[in-house]
Protein backbone atom coordinates (compact mmCIF):
# COMPACT_ATOMS: atom_id res chain seq x y z
CA UNK A 1 0.00 0.00 0.00
CA UNK A 2 1.35 3.25 -0.47
CA UNK A 3 2.30 4.91 2.92
CA UNK A 4 2.03 8.22 2.51
CA UNK A 5 -2.07 7.25 1.58
CA UNK A 6 -2.05 4.78 4.86
CA UNK A 7 -1.22 7.88 6.96
CA UNK A 8 -3.64 10.23 5.45
CA UNK A 9 -6.06 7.61 6.47
CA UNK A 10 -4.32 6.89 9.95
CA UNK A 11 -4.77 11.04 11.05
CA UNK A 12 -8.13 11.00 9.80
CA UNK A 13 -8.92 7.63 12.05
CA UNK A 14 -7.47 9.75 15.09
CA UNK A 15 -9.31 12.68 13.98
CA UNK A 16 -12.92 11.92 13.65
CA UNK A 17 -13.05 8.44 15.59
CA UNK A 18 -14.71 6.38 13.16
CA UNK A 19 -13.77 3.74 10.78
CA UNK A 20 -16.85 4.31 8.82
CA UNK A 21 -16.57 8.16 8.65
CA UNK A 22 -13.45 8.06 7.10
CA UNK A 23 -13.92 5.30 4.44
CA UNK A 24 -16.68 7.37 3.11
CA UNK A 25 -14.50 10.40 2.89
CA UNK A 26 -11.89 8.42 1.24
CA UNK A 27 -14.59 6.80 -1.05
CA UNK A 28 -13.37 2.83 0.88
CA UNK A 29 -14.58 0.10 2.68
CA UNK A 30 -14.20 0.18 6.38
CA UNK A 31 -12.35 -2.79 5.42
CA UNK A 32 -9.84 -1.22 3.49
CA UNK A 33 -9.50 1.99 6.06
CA UNK A 34 -8.52 -0.84 8.38
CA UNK A 35 -5.93 -2.51 5.91
CA UNK A 36 -4.48 0.82 5.79
CA UNK A 37 -3.93 1.36 9.71
CA UNK A 38 -2.54 -2.43 9.85
CA UNK A 39 -0.17 -1.75 6.98
CA UNK A 40 1.74 1.11 8.99
CA UNK A 41 1.06 -0.92 12.28
CA UNK A 42 3.19 -4.36 10.12
CA UNK A 43 5.70 -2.01 8.95
CA UNK A 44 6.71 0.00 12.43
CA UNK A 45 6.23 -3.37 14.18
CA UNK A 46 4.07 -1.97 16.94
CA UNK A 47 0.04 -1.15 17.12
CA UNK A 48 -0.94 2.08 16.61
CA UNK A 49 -4.65 1.89 17.69
CA UNK A 50 -6.37 -0.16 20.75
CA UNK A 51 -9.51 -1.36 19.20
CA UNK A 52 -12.82 -2.47 21.52
CA UNK A 53 -16.29 -3.54 19.87
CA UNK A 54 -17.46 0.43 20.59
CA UNK A 55 -14.03 2.69 20.24
CA UNK A 56 -10.64 2.92 19.65
CA UNK A 57 -7.76 4.87 20.99
CA UNK A 58 -4.31 5.15 20.56
CA UNK A 59 -1.26 3.51 21.76
CA UNK A 60 1.80 5.75 23.19
CA UNK A 61 3.69 4.79 19.58
CA UNK A 62 0.31 5.96 18.12
CA UNK A 63 0.24 9.11 19.62
CA UNK A 64 3.75 9.75 18.78
CA UNK A 65 3.82 8.71 15.48
CA UNK A 66 0.34 10.29 14.62
CA UNK A 67 1.62 13.89 15.05
CA UNK A 68 5.11 12.87 12.77
CA UNK A 69 2.55 12.17 10.12
CA UNK A 70 0.85 15.42 10.49
CA UNK A 71 4.10 16.82 9.77
CA UNK A 72 4.94 14.54 6.70
CA UNK A 73 1.04 14.67 5.38
CA UNK A 74 1.91 18.83 5.96
CA UNK A 75 5.51 19.12 4.26
CA UNK A 76 4.00 17.14 1.03
CA UNK A 77 1.18 20.00 1.10
CA UNK A 78 3.34 22.27 1.37
CA UNK A 79 5.89 20.73 -1.78
CA UNK A 80 2.75 20.55 -3.53
CA UNK A 81 1.91 24.15 -3.21
CA UNK A 82 5.42 24.85 -4.38
CA UNK A 83 5.48 23.25 -7.18
CA UNK A 84 1.85 24.72 -8.39
CA UNK A 85 3.37 28.17 -7.71
CA UNK A 86 5.97 27.28 -9.86
CA UNK A 87 3.32 26.47 -12.51
CA UNK A 88 1.65 29.10 -12.28
CA UNK A 89 4.23 32.39 -11.95
CA UNK A 90 7.18 31.80 -14.55
CA UNK A 91 10.34 31.72 -12.75
CA UNK A 92 13.45 29.99 -11.92
CA UNK A 93 16.25 29.02 -14.68
CA UNK A 94 15.34 28.22 -18.39
CA UNK A 95 18.14 25.66 -19.97
CA UNK A 96 17.58 26.45 -24.19
CA UNK A 97 20.00 25.89 -27.39
CA UNK A 98 19.92 27.43 -30.85
CA UNK A 99 22.25 27.49 -33.88
CA UNK A 100 24.96 29.61 -33.61
CA UNK A 101 23.84 32.22 -36.14
CA UNK A 102 20.20 32.00 -35.21
CA UNK A 103 20.81 32.66 -31.84
CA UNK A 104 23.07 35.23 -31.61
CA UNK A 105 21.57 37.43 -34.61
CA UNK A 106 17.46 36.38 -34.12
CA UNK A 107 16.77 35.25 -30.93
CA UNK A 108 18.85 36.89 -28.32
CA UNK A 109 16.98 40.32 -28.87
CA UNK A 110 14.17 38.53 -28.47
CA UNK A 111 15.29 36.96 -25.34
CA UNK A 112 15.91 40.32 -23.87
CA UNK A 113 12.02 41.01 -24.34
CA UNK A 114 11.10 38.06 -22.47
CA UNK A 115 12.98 38.51 -19.24
CA UNK A 116 11.64 41.91 -19.71
CA UNK A 117 8.12 40.51 -19.37
CA UNK A 118 9.05 38.06 -17.30
CA UNK A 119 11.90 39.18 -14.51
CA UNK A 120 12.09 36.23 -12.43
CA UNK A 121 13.02 34.00 -15.16
CA UNK A 122 16.59 33.49 -15.81
CA UNK A 123 17.72 32.10 -19.27
CA UNK A 124 20.82 30.17 -20.05
CA UNK A 125 21.65 30.17 -23.77
CA UNK A 126 24.29 27.50 -25.61
CA UNK A 127 24.85 28.22 -29.08
CA UNK A 128 25.62 24.98 -31.06
CA UNK A 129 25.50 23.74 -34.34
CA UNK A 130 25.27 20.25 -33.73
CA UNK A 131 22.11 18.70 -32.73
CA UNK A 132 22.15 18.00 -28.91
CA UNK A 133 20.40 15.75 -26.62
CA UNK A 134 18.46 17.41 -24.76
CA UNK A 135 17.39 15.18 -21.99
CA UNK A 136 21.03 14.16 -21.59
CA UNK A 137 22.21 17.56 -21.74
CA UNK A 138 19.30 19.21 -19.63
CA UNK A 139 18.39 21.38 -22.03
CA UNK A 140 14.23 22.45 -21.72
CA UNK A 141 13.96 23.89 -25.30
CA UNK A 142 15.89 23.97 -28.47
CA UNK A 143 16.12 26.13 -31.67
CA UNK A 144 16.16 23.71 -34.51
CA UNK A 145 17.19 24.64 -37.88
CA UNK A 146 16.43 22.06 -40.88
CA UNK A 147 14.95 18.70 -40.67
CA UNK A 148 13.30 17.07 -36.97
CA UNK A 149 14.49 13.86 -35.81
CA UNK A 150 13.68 12.30 -32.05
CA UNK A 151 10.12 10.62 -31.58
CA UNK A 152 10.35 12.34 -28.11
CA UNK A 153 10.22 15.93 -29.17
CA UNK A 154 7.42 17.96 -29.71
CA UNK A 155 8.10 21.21 -32.43
CA UNK A 156 5.93 24.18 -33.04
CA UNK A 157 7.49 25.75 -36.90
CA UNK A 158 8.58 28.90 -36.98
CA UNK A 159 9.12 31.18 -40.10
CA UNK A 160 11.38 29.35 -42.11
CA UNK A 161 15.07 31.20 -42.93
CA UNK A 162 15.10 32.29 -46.57
CA UNK A 163 18.88 32.27 -48.11
CA UNK A 164 19.93 35.44 -50.27
CA UNK A 165 22.70 35.66 -52.64
CA UNK A 166 24.95 39.11 -52.07
CA UNK A 167 27.35 41.04 -52.31
CA UNK A 168 28.76 44.79 -51.37
CA UNK A 169 28.85 47.42 -53.77
CA UNK A 170 32.41 47.81 -54.12
CA UNK A 171 32.90 44.18 -55.40
CA UNK A 172 29.84 44.55 -57.91
CA UNK A 173 31.74 47.77 -59.03
CA UNK A 174 34.80 45.98 -59.63
CA UNK A 175 33.06 42.80 -61.16
CA UNK A 176 30.07 43.86 -62.24
CA UNK A 177 26.36 42.52 -61.40
CA UNK A 178 25.57 39.10 -62.31
CA UNK A 179 22.26 39.20 -64.64
CA UNK A 180 22.03 35.57 -64.26
CA UNK A 181 22.38 32.42 -61.69
CA UNK A 182 24.86 31.31 -64.63
CA UNK A 183 26.76 34.75 -64.64
CA UNK A 184 27.82 33.19 -61.13
CA UNK A 185 30.64 30.75 -62.68
CA UNK A 186 32.44 34.40 -63.09
CA UNK A 187 33.01 35.75 -60.01
CA UNK A 188 34.75 34.93 -57.03
CA UNK A 189 31.73 32.80 -54.36
CA UNK A 190 32.42 32.53 -51.18
CA UNK A 191 32.58 28.69 -49.66
CA UNK A 192 30.76 27.60 -46.45
CA UNK A 193 32.66 24.51 -45.46
CA UNK A 194 29.65 22.30 -44.30
CA UNK A 195 28.41 22.19 -47.57
CA UNK A 196 31.30 20.80 -48.92
CA UNK A 197 33.84 21.20 -51.58
CA UNK A 198 31.40 20.49 -54.68
CA UNK A 199 28.93 22.29 -53.83
CA UNK A 200 26.33 23.97 -55.93
CA UNK A 201 23.37 27.29 -55.20
CA UNK A 202 19.99 26.16 -56.25
CA UNK A 203 17.62 28.79 -57.90
CA UNK A 204 14.69 28.32 -58.67
CA UNK A 205 12.12 30.61 -61.00
CA UNK A 206 8.53 29.37 -61.30
CA UNK A 207 8.99 26.52 -62.66
CA UNK A 208 12.32 26.70 -63.59
CA UNK A 209 15.17 25.02 -61.81
CA UNK A 210 19.10 26.03 -61.74
CA UNK A 211 22.15 24.25 -60.10
CA UNK A 212 24.79 26.50 -60.36
CA UNK A 213 28.82 25.07 -59.00
CA UNK A 214 29.74 27.87 -57.26
CA UNK A 215 33.82 28.03 -57.27
CA UNK A 216 35.80 30.87 -55.18
CA UNK A 217 39.30 31.95 -53.46
CA UNK A 218 37.97 32.22 -49.71
CA UNK A 219 36.18 29.01 -47.53
CA UNK A 220 35.35 29.41 -43.92
CA UNK A 221 33.13 27.14 -41.16
CA UNK A 222 31.80 30.53 -39.88
CA UNK A 223 28.77 32.77 -41.35
CA UNK A 224 29.98 35.43 -39.57
CA UNK A 225 33.66 35.25 -40.93
CA UNK A 226 31.58 35.00 -44.72
CA UNK A 227 29.74 38.11 -43.71
CA UNK A 228 32.84 39.88 -43.01
CA UNK A 229 34.39 39.29 -46.09
CA UNK A 230 31.15 39.87 -48.10
CA UNK A 231 31.17 42.91 -46.67
CA UNK A 232 34.82 43.16 -47.11
CA UNK A 233 34.48 43.30 -50.88
CA UNK A 234 36.01 39.59 -51.32
CA UNK A 235 33.25 38.03 -53.42
CA UNK A 236 29.86 37.01 -53.69
CA UNK A 237 28.31 34.76 -50.64
CA UNK A 238 24.73 32.94 -50.08
CA UNK A 239 23.79 32.61 -46.33
CA UNK A 240 20.38 33.15 -44.29
CA UNK A 241 18.55 36.39 -43.52
CA UNK A 242 18.81 36.24 -40.29
CA UNK A 243 22.48 36.62 -40.82
CA UNK A 244 22.40 38.86 -44.24
CA UNK A 245 19.50 41.18 -43.25
CA UNK A 246 21.04 43.83 -41.17
CA UNK A 247 23.67 44.90 -43.59
CA UNK A 248 21.04 44.33 -46.55
CA UNK A 249 19.39 47.51 -44.45
CA UNK A 250 22.60 49.05 -43.99
CA UNK A 251 23.21 49.13 -47.74
CA UNK A 252 26.69 47.20 -46.95
CA UNK A 253 25.57 44.03 -49.16
CA UNK A 254 23.44 44.55 -52.08
CA UNK A 255 20.84 41.38 -52.97
CA UNK A 256 21.32 39.88 -55.79
CA UNK A 257 19.40 38.16 -58.60
CA UNK A 258 16.11 39.43 -56.68
CA UNK A 259 13.81 37.28 -59.40
CA UNK A 260 15.30 33.94 -58.60
CA UNK A 261 14.40 31.90 -55.65
CA UNK A 262 17.32 30.17 -53.23
CA UNK A 263 15.94 27.30 -50.86
CA UNK A 264 14.53 27.97 -47.44
CA UNK A 265 15.43 26.17 -44.69
CA UNK A 266 12.70 25.18 -42.02
CA UNK A 267 13.47 26.13 -38.41
CA UNK A 268 11.19 24.55 -34.95
CA UNK A 269 10.89 25.63 -31.45
CA UNK A 270 11.20 22.03 -29.93
CA UNK A 271 10.67 20.49 -26.34
CA UNK A 272 10.61 17.27 -24.78
CA UNK A 273 7.37 15.75 -24.34
CA UNK A 274 6.17 17.17 -20.27
CA UNK A 275 3.21 16.94 -19.26
CA UNK A 276 3.06 19.42 -17.01
CA UNK A 277 5.28 22.27 -18.45
CA UNK A 278 6.52 24.96 -16.52
CA UNK A 279 4.97 28.42 -16.56
CA UNK A 280 8.39 29.78 -17.53
CA UNK A 281 8.52 27.01 -20.70
CA UNK A 282 5.02 27.56 -21.03
CA UNK A 283 4.93 31.30 -21.23
CA UNK A 284 8.45 31.21 -23.37
CA UNK A 285 7.35 28.79 -26.57
CA UNK A 286 3.85 31.01 -26.41
CA UNK A 287 6.52 34.26 -26.70
CA UNK A 288 8.57 32.89 -29.47
CA UNK A 289 6.06 31.17 -31.13
CA UNK A 290 4.01 35.13 -31.36
CA UNK A 291 7.07 36.29 -32.51
CA UNK A 292 8.50 34.19 -35.03
CA UNK A 293 6.14 31.98 -36.22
Amino acid sequence: MDRLTSMAVFVRVVEKGSFAAVAEEFSLSTTMVANHVRALESHLGARLLDRTTRRHSLTEIGSVYVERCRDVLNSVQAADYVAEALRAVPRGKLRMTAPVTYGAHRLVPLIGEYMALFPEVQVELVLNDRVVDMVEEGFEVALRSGSLSGANLIARPLRPSRMFAVASPAYLERHGRPQHPADLANHNCLGFMSWGKDHEWRFTQGEQALSIPVRGSFVSNSGQALLSAAVSGIGVVVQGDVLLESAIASGQLLQLLPAWDLPTRPIHLVRTRDARPTAKLRTFVDFLVQRLG
